[in-house]
């Protein structure tokens, strides 16, 4: 992405139609089957877009919360490879798959999409009976920025008594946004996501610096993880934020909550978007699938740190 964007929405528009060329090319076409409604969710200053997507089978389902990446500003639930993601975890871990147009930044600066994030949560639980779904069952996931999100929405629903998750599936998460764990040096140029590309998401994300240690913009910066649902975390090799996700499984473990760190070797940032290209991200999803499968038993396994 650049560093300087002056017109938000132009970029946004510009980003998601190239992103939906590309995606024919390298993401492998969704499943049959799965049927999706549009839900507008009331938020405090106005309303967002959820899609409701529901297996082909005979219900209740568990459900899951699926947050969206692009750095806090882009990305949306109305791009291709969205849609496919969730119809493939709705077929592929037999769930019901919720997302959510978060607001973006910087006209919506930190706060704000995560309350919408937390919203969605709550309308999920609170409409179980309507949507079919478990609420005994309720896992969270997302990518990159919609990892943190995902992550913070555990930190907020354990902090305000929300409703119970027994999985956060976060993939490629960017838990510190003082960008402060050495893959971010490491890695910093040369695979697609960059050090800078990071500096300047954040910066147009939070209202200040001094933001960052806050634990809902940094949950790898929590002071007390306890508490938390089980974490099953997919980082990159080749990635600024790589170790964001093994040091937030370390410390998960440490506080008591079960945690799998997986590390995709050889791999990058958008890795797990080329299903149609690379054995590997067929792989990743399989991964990805196998852990929801596995949280949403009627009695889930106990992950381990690895």
């Amino acid at each position: 992405m650049p560093e300087e964007i002056d017109d938000f929405d132009v970029w946004r528009a510009e980003e998601g139609a190239a992103a939906d060329v590309l995606m024919d090319q390298i993401m492998e076409p969704a499943p049959d089957g799965v049927e999706r409604r549009v839900v507008e969710l009331p938020v405090e200053g106005g309303s967002v877009e959820l899609h409701v997507f529901t297996p082909p089978t005979a219900g209740p389902h568990p459900a899951h919360l699926y947050l969206h990446g692009g750095g806090w500003i882009g990305g949306s639930i109305k791009h291709k490879s969205i849609d496919i993601l969730c119809r493939e975890r709705a077929a592929g871990a037999d769930c019901v798959v919720v997302t959510v147009e978060y607001r973006k930044a910087p006209e919506h600066k930190f706060g704000a999409g995560l309350n919408d994030c937390y919203a969605a949560l709550l309308w999920t639980a609170e409409h179980a009976d309507e949507l079919g779904v478990r609420t005994d069952s309720i896992s969270i996931g997302g990518g990159s920025a919609g990892a943190n999100l995902a992550a913070a929405v555990a930190l907020k629903a354990r902090d305000e008594t929300g409703p119970a998750l027994v999985l956060q599936l976060l993939e490629v998460p960017a838990l510190d946004l003082t960008a402060s764990t050495p893959s971010h040096q490491r890695n910093a140029t040369g695979y697609g996501l960059t050090h800078d590309g990071i500096k300047a998401c954040v910066r147009y994300y939070l209202d200040s610096p001094q933001d960052a240690h806050h634990p809902y913009a940094s949950p790898l910066l929590a002071p007390d993880l306890s508490g938390l649902p089980p974490a099953y975390i997919l980082s990159a090799e080749y990635d600024p934020v790589c170790d964001d996700g093994e040091e937030y499984a370390r410390r998960l473990t440490e506080a008591g909550v079960p945690a799998t760190f997986s590390l995709q070797r050889g791999q990058i940032h958008t890795s797990s978007a080329l299903t149609k290209l690379l054995p590997a991200a067929r792989s990743w999803r399989e991964e990805a699938l196998a852990a929801l499968r596995d949280a949403h038993r009627p009695y889930p396994r106990t992950a381990s740190a690895q």
